[in-house]
């Protein structure tokens, strides 16, 4: 058999370009080559070599990127029936070539964009999660990872990748430079990928915040957070034309206790904006909990006054300006059919 030699009477035009070139034994099988020859198509010097147990390279020489990333998700897949798999389609753009399997860890990150993590042919390995209850090892370039539950994946580059946050949380676990871990969790949300309390979570999850270096990273991170989402509040005001509030006050009763800090007021309408970056960490609920108790008797307190309180997620801000805008909009709207507010004075934070 040369390496030319049809597989057998089934053809591969049905399998995409790089599923022609990276199959696995039983997919090969299933074209009618027998193990004799497989063995043979793959000796030192012959036209195919192992990728991985089970999982055929197609032609000699090393593999790209993208062979090794199939590769690896051939290797971790559960095939769910014998043979050769359907391929994907546009509305099951992963499934089922690659069941219970995903990219993550920084390869995952680096199919979605970042720069601050290493291209892909010089990652020594591709993290791939699967479920905890598959009976797995880590091979050659792979590293086998586990999750209770699988997360929902994104389709990247035809491929099932783990959600940013999940992928953040398996490449942080292994790093051990500050300054490496605070560049990917900034980037993640300077970039738009997802938003800090989505990263603390799975961070919390995955036992990291107990590591000092990551710790750092996460207050960077969340400072990092809350500036941008005042940015989008900024932008919402002016985009949608609503009128403009004094920013970043603290409201006190004349010659009385302070009442709090807002983000945004309108004196005229009695109508507050407050953003909600709370993220709950690890060992931090009770806190997380009294934080939302103080939220909740500051705007008690101020809509006995007569002052109205609009909290906004900054994921809101993110997916649905509009609807946060009619929000505002609504409440500035009503307060003329509401009895007058307390006088408060209104001074810079």
């Amino acid at each position: 058999m040369t390496h030319n030699t049809p597989l057998s009477p089934r053809p591969l035009r049905h399998l995409s370009e790089v599923h022609r070139r990276v199959l696995t034994a039983a997919q090969l099988r299933a074209h009618g080559v027998t193990a004799a020859a497989l063995t043979e198509q793959c000796r030192p010097d012959g036209p195919w070599r192992q990728l991985l147990p089970n999982v055929v390279l197609l032609h000699p020489g090393p593999p790209t990127s993208e062979e090794r990333l199939h590769g690896a998700l051939l290797y971790a897949a559960r095939e769910s029936t014998p043979g050769v798999p359907a391929q994907p389609t546009a509305q099951s753009p992963h499934r089922p070539l690659y069941t219970e399997a995903m990219i993550t860890g920084l390869a995952a990150l680096t199919l979605y964009g970042f720069s601050a993590t290493p291209p892909l042919l010089s990652l020594d390995h591709v993290d791939v999660l699967v479920p905890r209850l598959r009976r797995l090892r880590s091979t050659g370039y792979v590293r086998v990872l586990r999750a209770p539950a699988l997360p929902t994946p994104r389709v990247v580059t035809g491929l099932p990748v783990a959600p940013v946050p999940r992928a953040l949380a398996d490449a942080v676990a292994e790093l051990k430079d500050a300054q490496a871990v605070r560049r990917l969790l900034l980037e993640a949300v300077r970039g738009g990928h997802c938003e800090p309390a989505a990263v603390v979570k799975e961070l919390t999850q995955a036992k990291l915040l107990n590591r000092p270096h990551v710790v750092d990273a996460v207050d960077s991170l969340l400072a990092e957070g809350r500036s941008i989402a005042e940015d989008r509040l900024y932008r919402m005001v002016h985009e949608y034309g609503l009128p403009d509030p004094v920013w970043n006050v603290d409201l006190r009763l004349p010659g009385g206790p302070h009442l709090g800090g807002l983000d945004a007021y309108w004196p005229d309408q009695a109508v507050a904006v407050e953003l909600d970056t709370r993220a709950p960490r690890q060992g931090h609920r009770q806190d997380d909990d009294a934080l939302w108790s103080e939220y909740a008797r500051k705007r008690e307190h101020l809509e006995r006054l007569g002052i109205t309180v609009v909290y906004i997620t900054p994921r809101k801000l993110r997916d649905a300006t509009e609807q946060q805008a009619a929000v505002v909009r609504t409440a500035l709207m009503a307060s003329g059919d509401r009895d007058p507010a307390a006088y408060v004075v209104v001074l810079p934070r």
